[in-house]
């Protein structure tokens, strides 16, 4: 090729005149025909031939050309014999078989690239070859057939008539698709819903096909819909109310509690989102907008004949599955409960919760104690699996016998002391001591503490039981001349402090009340005005009552007898503050003399070494 060029140079400069038109290569080629020809092309006339190759073609129409040559990038396409282009490899399917020596038709896009190349495409050649009957199916609404070739982003890419077209993500199905990757590479009815020829954009839908399938179907569904009719659907939608199923273009709704006949907590313990079931038509408006459907209605109702089932009496078994304050139910059989109220589950009253004695899944076992058909109840019992204690306790418990008990619990009339498992007994208030006056019985016992009192009575019909404390011992009232006499000098300590007088503790748990008048002191209104709990007061006994089981004490008579102590007594006991009142006074006065002698020391000036 050089050796031409040196015995011609205006071949020379016509290879640089090819560069505005064709390429090198061209230009080269057409050479090389010329020497193989022994110039029957005349060299200065080989420039002209190659131009007159590219007058046959114009841009933008589709020609048909033969593939010679392919990489990883590009194709290249001899077109006509005469020129050759390049095809960027993309453009081709993955996994699209390319051979060299086929025939393809192509699109000529460019005359020349920045490299001086024909540049041609195939997808545009193949965009207009099957564009008429891409316009025709969308000017008519027809249905093609596409398949799904790859995910994209917003739908999916389809494969319609061998070129892409795009399948938005909201018109791939009338609901949400969980996976749209099991779609990829099926074939499916779609409808071309919108073109761009200049920017070759085609978009499709599958939902609009199978909304027009929905509406054929609507019109024949309602028209044979029926009450108590059994027809088949696929669940559209779960909620927390129940599901949405589709019957073939009708929705209708079916709700929580007409899925089971048994406790259910949510629907997707009965149905699957797609999965085709069984319903029955259980209502519906007049214009059949909204269905009520169910799927226990397909099965016999479990309360039907339950009182030949489940006789009073009878112990049965089943599963705990809810717990409430006021009982716990239990599952006989698949939607048939049962109630064991909290009353009961045990002989004994202090059962605190339901939940101390059951857990939901437990499996129990109860006696029937009444059956209500009508209102869907059964009562069922546990203690009942047990002898009731109240049966045998008269003969076990006489009036006089000791026993011992734990106290389980304390009202303000008394305490109540369980002597045997189920069964407790009453100790009253005044019941708790034969001398003391008792505001509480939190003043004798507490909860928990294990005591020994006397049985007083039994009454097994009304489940009572009367106990004593005090009776352990004898009645001190019978002999308590011995310990006091009217007119004897006596001391206590104050226990209460009330606003008619001070409570003073005497021997042998003997209480006596000295009036507010008789303290010995000046005028005062309460006696907390002048005297704290523990204080000594010396009194001389003035009544005893023993019908009222008082006694009466006066220390203003003591000091009678007693004058020169009478002084002192007033002094330690001045109206208007208390004991407890003077010691704090003296606290609070001793800590601000201590912190004002620090203050001083602080404030004592400094020697010149200091």
């Amino acid at each position: 090729m050089q050796q031409l060029f040196e015995r011609n140079p205006q071949r020379l400069n016509m290879s640089k005149q090819t560069l505005k038109t064709g390429s090198q290569e061209d230009l080269d080629e057409i050479l090389s025909a010329e020497q193989e020809n022994k110039g029957l092309i005349a060299p200065a006339n080989s420039m002209e031939v190659y131009n007159n190759t590219l007058k046959d073609f114009k841009e933008e129409v589709v020609i048909e050309g033969i593939i010679r040559q392919v990489n990883d990038l590009e194709v290249f396409v001899d077109v006509k014999g005469k020129s050759e282009g390049i095809i960027p490899r993309e453009e081709f399917k993955e996994g699209e078989p390319i051979y060299v020596g086929s025939k393809i038709e192509v699109y000529i896009d460019k005359f020349e690239n920045d490299d001086g190349r024909l540049v041609l495409s195939k997808q545009k050649a193949d965009f207009l070859r099957i564009w008429k009957q891409v316009y025709e199916s969308y000017e008519h609404g027809e249905v093609v057939r596409g398949i799904l070739s790859r995910r994209i982003k917003g739908g999916v890419e389809v494969d319609l008539f061998g070129i892409p077209a795009f399948l938005p993500g909201s018109q791939i199905d009338l609901r949400q698709i969980p996976d749209i990757n099991v779609m990829i590479g099926q074939e499916y009815d779609l409808k071309i819903i919108k073109i761009n020829k200049d920017r070759r954009n085609i978009v499709v839908s599958r939902r609009v096909v199978l909304e027009e399938e929905r509406n054929k179907q609507r019109g024949n569904v309602l028209d044979t819909l029926e009450k108590n009719q059994v027809r088949k659907g696929i669940v559209k939608n779960i909620t927390e109310f129940g599901a949405f199923i589709d019957l073939g273009g009708v929705d209708g709704l079916l709700h929580i509690t007409d899925m089971s006949y048994k406790r259910i907590n949510d629907p997707k313990e009965i149905v699957q989102l797609g999965q085709e079931i069984e319903v029955v038509i259980l209502d519906y408006n007049d214009k059949k907008e909204r269905i009520s459907l169910g799927i226990k209605q397909l099965h016999p109702h479990p309360w039907k004949d339950v009182s030949e089932r489940y006789p009073e009496g009878v112990k049965v078994r089943g599963k705990i599955v809810s717990v409430t304050d006021y009982g716990a139910f239990v599952e006989l059989e698949s939607g048939l409960e049962g109630l064991i109220h909290v009353s009961e589950m045990s002989w004994s009253a202090h059962l605190q919760h339901p939940n101390k004695l059951f857990t939901v899944g437990q499996e129990v076992e109860a006696v029937v104690l009444k059956v209500e058909a009508e209102n869907e109840r059964i009562s069922l019992g546990t203690k009942q699996l047990e002898a009731d204690p109240w049966e045998s306790i008269e003969s076990e418990l006489l009036p006089g016998a000791k026993v011992t008990g734990e106290v389980r619990s304390i009202a303000t009339f008394g305490a109540f002391v369980e002597i045997k498992e189920g069964v407790d007994g009453l100790i009253h208030v005044s019941d708790m001591s034969w001398t003391k006056k008792i505001e509480h019985p939190s003043e004798m016992i507490k909860k928990g503490d294990k005591v020994e009192c006397v049985v007083l009575a039994v009454d097994s019909e009304r489940r009572r039981i009367s106990l004593s404390m005090k009776h352990l011992e004898d009645d001190p009232w019978d002999s308590v001349e011995n310990d006091f006499q009217v007119g004897a000098e006596i001391k206590g300590k104050i226990i209460r402090l009330i606003d008619r007088g001070a409570v003073l503790e005497l021997v042998r748990g003997f209480e006596g009340l000295v009036p507010v008048s008789k303290l010995g002191t000046d005028y005062i209104k309460v006696p907390a005005e002048a005297f704290k709990l523990g204080d000594e007061v010396p009194a001389i006994v003035t009544d005893l009552n023993h019908s009222q089981r008082t006694i009466g004490l006066s220390a203003a008579d003591y000091f009678k007898n007693h004058g020169d102590e009478l002084a002192a007594w007033k002094e330690a006991h001045k109206p208007g503050m208390n004991a407890t009142e003077k010691a704090k006074k003296k606290e609070k006065k001793e800590k601000k003399e201590k912190k004002e002698g620090k203050e001083e020391h602080k404030e004592e000036p400094k020697g010149e070494n200091g």
